[in-house]
């Protein structure tokens, strides 16, 4: 948790931040991706159905196992359980992997373990990755891509990956941030039990009722245990009855292995707006020699368990553990970086945050549904009783009834913040949003709306979750949050933006990428530090695309009744 410091410090940050904001905007000079193939070479609706077959992975499959992050001979870990499968001992001869395995059972995120070499870590179904430098399966990413598999008809390959998810709860101790050994301290926001759902209702509508109600009675008992996780202490937001991100680990993330510079630059940003009080600096050694490691591991993070800590400082400039704990946590909640919990996330432990609370919400009711369906009535009110509980709690800390919109609460500082973020529709989208509510958020959906579509902040920081950027899983869940709720006319328009950007750029471009200049309608892209690729591919804007495809023009939940009191499709009585 912050210290009483960065706490006191934590109000002028914002104020600073105003100042330089725009300097950061101006220095910015955005450049167009060069294509990787000729322009608009097959069909955009080809190029997704011919992508599914290029993103998939599997343990039988050299390339499986490369992790352009980390520069290290491919390492695959076993469970210590698991007998070694057929397909692994062929990938040794194959591909010259080391197979090892792990050196105990893991029952939990953040177990306490002996120091592991970068790997992947098995998992026993094919599945699909986002893309270029994300060559593994992640936690919320694989939710967007489920939906547009089971749109492509491929619910057997949705289905798998959810069984993957079983897996990593089974012998990994939760669902990852993503199948590698230095992803074993955090998750991702939890969209289990929508994956359920969604590959459950596919399998119904195939026909095959009886096959999926025997899956969800065992899918049920691994989103208890998802659930779980984010009931630990750890991830409690003070006593605000809301949950918070967090990562057990501590220091500088390995993943950043493909861009050595990241931690100085952000100390040398820090230092050159002092004016942008955060408290993440901390002074130490300039020239770190072994009899200082103590001290640094005390003041920052430890050279002895973290192979470039040593190196990230800027002359007698270090990020404080403080920081690296919230950067951590940043990249928990999938929204790495933004400043929207402080300068580059420095302070994402101390927010219960709208949209991971929308989240837990739905998963809650979803809960509450799944109980109903395999005819346990008590444990169905008990789930909906914790629902209604978390709603209140975000009612009372996340909802500002002057601007009609929901914002993260810094539990540390016993503050609302001002910030303006996109998942504030994520609660119409979860079905905890009210009527009224529901209409004041519609009303504010003009402070994110470009030509290009929506953008998921209105402050431009320089980093790739503000503006001017505009991501396919924000934008799919504002549209269909607001689809869900009846607002047909803005739900379309939304749709109608993103998927324009999306096929304009292809057409010049012949790719898909992560995200999209909503302001330009463009691909370009560049950020002041962190992830400098537009990666292409990928995995969630294909999915997106297919999704709000079928909004503006095929059999969708546009053309479903409004029901009386709230919005669509909620399991149980809908709010008032």
């Amino acid at each position: 948790m912050t210290t009483g410091i960065t706490r006191r410090m934590r109000g002028r940050w914002i104020a600073g931040f105003v100042v330089v904001v725009a300097l950061a905007a101006g220095a910015q000079q955005m450049h167009e991706p060069a294509p990787s193939r000729a322009p608009a070479a097959v069909p955009i609706d080809m190029y997704i159905h011919q992508a599914w077959q290029s993103l998939r992975r599997s343990m039988n499959e050299c390339g499986s196992l490369v992790d352009p992050k980390v520069k290290t001979r491919p390492v695959l870990y076993l469970p210590v359980d698991l007998r070694q499968p057929a397909e692994v001992a062929a990938l040794t001869r194959t591909c010259g992997v080391e197979v090892k395995r792990l050196p105990v059972k893991i029952d939990e995120i953040g177990q306490e373990l002996p120091p592991l070499q970068p790997g992947l870590l098995y998992l026993p179904n094919p599945y699909i990755v986002p893309g270029g430098r994300f060559n593994e399966m992640y936690g919320w990413d694989s939710y967007f891509m489920i939906l547009g598999l089971i749109q492509d008809g491929q619910t057997a390959l949705a289905r798998g990956i959810v069984e993957n998810f079983f897996f990593e709860i089974e012998h990994y101790g939760g669902i990852l941030n993503a199948n590698r050994t230095y992803y074993l301290t955090r998750s991702q926001p939890p969209f289990l039990s929508s994956m359920i759902r969604a590959v459950w209702e596919a399998e119904v509508q195939a026909g095959d009722r009886k096959g999926a109600d025997a899956w969800l009675d065992r899918a049920y008992g691994f989103a208890q245990r998802d659930h779980a996780f984010w009931m630990r202490p750890e991830m409690r937001a003070g006593d605000t009855g809301l949950q918070r991100y967090w990562d057990y680990g501590s220091g500088p993330v390995p993943e950043m292995g493909d861009d050595p510079t990241y931690y100085r630059t952000v100390i040398r940003w820090l230092v050159a707006h002092p004016a942008v009080r955060t408290g993440y600096l901390v002074d130490g050694p300039a020239h770190p020699a072994r009899a200082d490691w103590a001290r640094i591991a005390a003041i920052s993070c430890d050279p002895a368990t973290s192979p470039i800590c040593s190196r990230e400082h800027v002359g007698t400039h270090w990020l404080t553990r403080e920081f690296y704990k919230g950067d951590r946590a940043d990249r928990e909640s999938g929204f790495d970086t933004t400043f929207r919990f402080g300068p580059f996330g420095g302070s994402t432990e101390d927010y219960a945050a709208v949209g991971l609370n929308a989240l837990l919400y739905k998963y809650e009711m979803d809960l509450a549904w799944m109980a109903s369906q395999l005819g346990r009535a008590d444990e169905a009110k008990s789930w909906q009783a914790q629902a209604e509980a978390r709603r209140a709690a975000m009612d009372r800390y996340l909802w500002n009834a002057q601007k009609g919109m929901y914002f993260d609460y810094d539990f540390a500082t016993g503050e609302q913040s001002s910030y303006n973020f996109l998942t504030t529709f994520y609660p119409l989208w979860a079905g905890a949003a009210s009527v009224e509510q529901a209409r004041r958020v519609e009303a504010n959906l003009n402070l994110f709306e470009h030509d290009g579509g929506p953008a998921v902040s209105t402050t431009n920081s320089g980093e790739q979750w503000d503006l001017p950027y505009g991501w396919a899983p924000t934008t799919w869940l504002a549209a269909d949050g607001m689809a869900r709720c009846g607002d047909r006319p803005d739900a379309l328009r939304v749709a109608r933006a993103f998927t324009a950007t999306v096929r304009a750029s292809y057409q010049r471009s012949g790719t898909i990428v992560e995200k999209y200049n909503v302001v330009t309608g463009s691909q370009q892209f560049q950020v002041l530090a962190g992830y400098r690729q537009n990666v292409v591919g990928f995995g969630w804007t294909n999915a997106v695309y297919e999704r709000l495809e079928q909004m503006l023009h095929g059999p969708a939940l546009l053309k479903m009744p409004r029901p009386k009191g709230g919005p669509i499709r909620t399991p149980f009585v809908p709010r008032s």
